[in-house]
Protein backbone atom coordinates (compact mmCIF):
# COMPACT_ATOMS: atom_id res chain seq x y z
CA UNK A 1 0.00 0.00 0.00
CA UNK A 2 1.25 3.31 -0.94
CA UNK A 3 1.86 6.64 1.27
CA UNK A 4 -0.46 8.23 -0.38
CA UNK A 5 -3.35 5.34 -0.15
CA UNK A 6 -2.82 5.61 3.72
CA UNK A 7 -2.83 9.49 3.93
CA UNK A 8 -6.41 9.75 1.73
CA UNK A 9 -7.63 7.18 4.47
CA UNK A 10 -6.46 8.96 7.33
CA UNK A 11 -8.00 12.10 5.82
CA UNK A 12 -11.11 10.77 5.16
CA UNK A 13 -11.33 10.06 9.36
CA UNK A 14 -12.78 13.14 10.86
CA UNK A 15 -13.72 13.64 14.50
CA UNK A 16 -16.56 16.13 12.72
CA UNK A 17 -17.85 12.36 11.34
CA UNK A 18 -18.40 11.23 15.22
CA UNK A 19 -21.94 11.67 17.12
CA UNK A 20 -22.58 15.09 18.63
CA UNK A 21 -22.85 13.07 21.62
CA UNK A 22 -19.00 12.83 21.70
CA UNK A 23 -17.58 15.29 24.87
CA UNK A 24 -14.76 18.11 24.14
CA UNK A 25 -12.02 15.80 25.10
CA UNK A 26 -12.80 13.39 23.53
CA UNK A 27 -12.39 14.81 20.36
CA UNK A 28 -9.37 16.81 20.75
CA UNK A 29 -8.02 13.24 21.73
CA UNK A 30 -9.18 12.25 18.23
CA UNK A 31 -7.80 15.00 16.62
CA UNK A 32 -3.93 14.46 18.43
CA UNK A 33 -4.68 10.76 17.13
CA UNK A 34 -5.38 11.76 13.40
CA UNK A 35 -2.80 14.00 13.41
CA UNK A 36 0.25 11.69 14.54
CA UNK A 37 -0.43 8.57 11.94
CA UNK A 38 -0.90 11.32 9.20
CA UNK A 39 2.24 12.69 9.76
CA UNK A 40 4.07 9.63 10.66
CA UNK A 41 6.02 7.40 8.11
CA UNK A 42 3.78 3.87 7.37
CA UNK A 43 7.22 2.30 6.77
CA UNK A 44 8.91 3.33 10.48
CA UNK A 45 5.88 3.54 12.67
CA UNK A 46 6.03 4.85 15.60
CA UNK A 47 6.23 2.42 18.78
CA UNK A 48 2.58 1.90 20.25
CA UNK A 49 3.76 2.41 23.64
CA UNK A 50 5.62 5.37 23.17
CA UNK A 51 2.74 6.78 20.79
CA UNK A 52 0.40 6.44 23.37
CA UNK A 53 2.23 7.85 25.99
CA UNK A 54 2.80 10.75 23.90
CA UNK A 55 -1.06 11.02 23.03
CA UNK A 56 -1.73 10.54 27.07
CA UNK A 57 0.70 13.21 28.24
CA UNK A 58 -0.69 16.02 25.79
CA UNK A 59 -4.59 14.64 26.66
CA UNK A 60 -3.51 15.96 30.41
CA UNK A 61 -1.71 18.64 29.53
CA UNK A 62 -5.26 19.50 27.84
CA UNK A 63 -7.36 18.40 30.57
CA UNK A 64 -4.98 20.33 33.46
CA UNK A 65 -5.34 23.73 30.94
CA UNK A 66 -9.11 23.15 31.50
CA UNK A 67 -9.61 22.78 35.30
CA UNK A 68 -6.95 25.87 35.51
CA UNK A 69 -9.23 28.04 33.55
CA UNK A 70 -12.67 26.69 35.63
CA UNK A 71 -10.87 27.72 38.85
CA UNK A 72 -9.46 30.77 37.55
CA UNK A 73 -13.84 31.13 36.53
CA UNK A 74 -14.69 30.04 39.57
CA UNK A 75 -12.04 32.62 41.91
CA UNK A 76 -13.33 35.53 39.49
CA UNK A 77 -16.85 34.74 40.60
CA UNK A 78 -15.89 34.36 44.64
CA UNK A 79 -14.21 37.57 44.09
CA UNK A 80 -17.11 38.98 42.49
CA UNK A 81 -19.63 37.84 45.12
CA UNK A 82 -16.87 39.18 48.08
CA UNK A 83 -17.04 42.64 46.41
CA UNK A 84 -21.20 42.60 45.96
CA UNK A 85 -21.45 41.91 49.60
CA UNK A 86 -18.80 44.00 50.69
CA UNK A 87 -20.24 47.28 48.75
CA UNK A 88 -23.61 46.61 50.95
CA UNK A 89 -21.07 47.38 54.33
CA UNK A 90 -20.62 50.82 53.16
CA UNK A 91 -22.09 53.43 55.91
CA UNK A 92 -22.40 50.17 58.60
CA UNK A 93 -20.00 49.70 61.66
CA UNK A 94 -17.89 46.89 61.15
CA UNK A 95 -15.89 44.77 63.86
CA UNK A 96 -12.65 43.48 61.93
CA UNK A 97 -9.42 41.17 63.43
CA UNK A 98 -6.56 44.38 63.99
CA UNK A 99 -4.93 46.40 66.46
CA UNK A 100 -4.73 49.87 64.75
CA UNK A 101 -7.47 52.05 63.76
CA UNK A 102 -7.93 55.71 63.32
CA UNK A 103 -8.66 58.07 66.26
CA UNK A 104 -11.36 60.56 64.74
CA UNK A 105 -12.56 63.26 66.20
CA UNK A 106 -11.75 62.52 69.22
CA UNK A 107 -12.52 59.00 69.36
CA UNK A 108 -11.11 55.13 68.83
CA UNK A 109 -12.64 52.27 69.21
CA UNK A 110 -11.52 48.56 69.73
CA UNK A 111 -12.73 45.44 70.40
CA UNK A 112 -11.08 42.35 72.27
CA UNK A 113 -12.04 39.04 73.14
CA UNK A 114 -11.10 36.97 76.56
CA UNK A 115 -11.33 33.03 76.51
CA UNK A 116 -11.89 32.85 80.41
CA UNK A 117 -12.65 35.03 83.03
CA UNK A 118 -9.22 37.33 83.97
CA UNK A 119 -8.06 38.01 87.17
CA UNK A 120 -6.16 41.11 85.27
CA UNK A 121 -6.52 43.45 81.56
CA UNK A 122 -4.22 45.82 81.10
CA UNK A 123 -4.85 48.28 77.65
CA UNK A 124 -2.23 50.05 76.32
CA UNK A 125 -2.76 52.55 73.61
CA UNK A 126 0.29 53.93 71.25
CA UNK A 127 0.61 56.49 68.79
CA UNK A 128 2.10 56.22 65.27
CA UNK A 129 6.01 56.37 66.73
CA UNK A 130 5.49 53.48 69.06
CA UNK A 131 5.00 55.62 72.00
CA UNK A 132 2.49 54.63 74.96
CA UNK A 133 0.11 57.51 75.21
CA UNK A 134 -2.63 55.71 77.76
CA UNK A 135 -2.31 52.69 79.93
CA UNK A 136 -5.33 51.76 81.85
CA UNK A 137 -7.09 48.74 82.83
CA UNK A 138 -9.98 46.51 80.63
CA UNK A 139 -12.66 44.56 81.65
CA UNK A 140 -12.38 40.63 82.86
CA UNK A 141 -15.03 38.67 82.17
CA UNK A 142 -14.68 36.23 79.62
CA UNK A 143 -16.12 37.13 76.11
CA UNK A 144 -16.19 39.95 73.67
CA UNK A 145 -15.85 43.72 74.83
CA UNK A 146 -15.93 46.89 73.56
CA UNK A 147 -12.92 49.48 74.34
CA UNK A 148 -13.84 53.75 72.99
CA UNK A 149 -10.78 55.48 74.07
CA UNK A 150 -11.13 59.41 73.99
CA UNK A 151 -7.77 60.13 72.64
CA UNK A 152 -6.49 61.74 75.78
CA UNK A 153 -3.06 60.99 77.43
CA UNK A 154 -3.18 58.73 80.71
CA UNK A 155 -2.22 62.72 81.64
CA UNK A 156 -5.45 63.91 80.39
CA UNK A 157 -3.73 65.77 77.33
CA UNK A 158 -6.07 65.86 74.16
CA UNK A 159 -4.08 64.14 71.36
CA UNK A 160 -4.57 65.16 67.54
CA UNK A 161 -6.52 62.99 65.20
CA UNK A 162 -4.44 59.94 63.67
CA UNK A 163 -3.96 55.71 63.40
CA UNK A 164 -3.29 54.40 67.08
CA UNK A 165 -2.51 50.95 68.18
CA UNK A 166 -3.68 49.07 71.24
CA UNK A 167 -1.95 46.58 73.22
CA UNK A 168 -3.97 43.92 75.01
CA UNK A 169 -2.55 42.23 77.87
CA UNK A 170 -4.86 39.39 80.25
CA UNK A 171 -3.84 36.58 82.91
CA UNK A 172 -5.66 34.45 84.82
CA UNK A 173 -5.13 34.15 88.79
CA UNK A 174 -2.38 31.72 87.86
CA UNK A 175 -0.72 33.96 85.86
CA UNK A 176 -1.61 32.47 82.59
CA UNK A 177 -3.12 34.50 79.74
CA UNK A 178 -6.73 34.37 78.55
CA UNK A 179 -6.50 36.99 75.24
CA UNK A 180 -8.59 36.05 72.75
CA UNK A 181 -8.18 38.75 69.58
CA UNK A 182 -8.33 42.77 69.18
CA UNK A 183 -10.03 43.75 66.72
CA UNK A 184 -10.78 47.26 65.35
CA UNK A 185 -14.27 48.70 65.09
CA UNK A 186 -15.73 51.59 62.43
CA UNK A 187 -17.55 52.54 60.05
CA UNK A 188 -17.09 51.57 56.00
CA UNK A 189 -15.96 54.42 54.04
CA UNK A 190 -15.02 52.46 50.93
CA UNK A 191 -14.56 49.30 49.33
CA UNK A 192 -11.36 48.93 47.11
CA UNK A 193 -11.23 45.34 44.77
CA UNK A 194 -8.32 46.11 42.19
CA UNK A 195 -5.32 44.32 43.94
CA UNK A 196 -7.46 41.30 43.50
CA UNK A 197 -8.43 41.01 47.10
CA UNK A 198 -11.44 43.08 48.51
CA UNK A 199 -10.76 45.84 51.31
CA UNK A 200 -12.54 47.79 53.04
CA UNK A 201 -11.53 51.49 54.13
CA UNK A 202 -12.77 51.51 57.95
CA UNK A 203 -12.07 54.95 59.73
CA UNK A 204 -9.01 55.47 57.07
CA UNK A 205 -7.06 52.09 57.83
CA UNK A 206 -7.31 49.74 55.21
CA UNK A 207 -8.44 45.97 56.86
CA UNK A 208 -9.03 42.65 54.75
CA UNK A 209 -13.01 42.03 53.94
CA UNK A 210 -11.84 38.59 55.32
CA UNK A 211 -10.56 39.84 58.70
CA UNK A 212 -14.39 41.23 59.17
CA UNK A 213 -16.20 39.44 62.34
CA UNK A 214 -19.19 41.23 62.75
CA UNK A 215 -21.26 43.80 61.11
CA UNK A 216 -24.19 46.04 62.79
CA UNK A 217 -26.75 48.17 61.55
Amino acid sequence: MSVSSISSSMSAFSPSAATSSQSTDTTGFLNLLVAQLQSQNPLDPTDTSEFMDQLMSYTGIEQQQAMSDQLSEMASSINNLLSASAVSCIGRTVEAYGDTTSLENGQATWGYSLNADAAEVGITVKDADGNIVWEGEGETDAGRHTFTWDGKTTDGTQLSDGEYTIEISATDAGGDSVYGYTAIVGQVDGVDSTSGEVLLTVGGVTVSFESVIGIRA
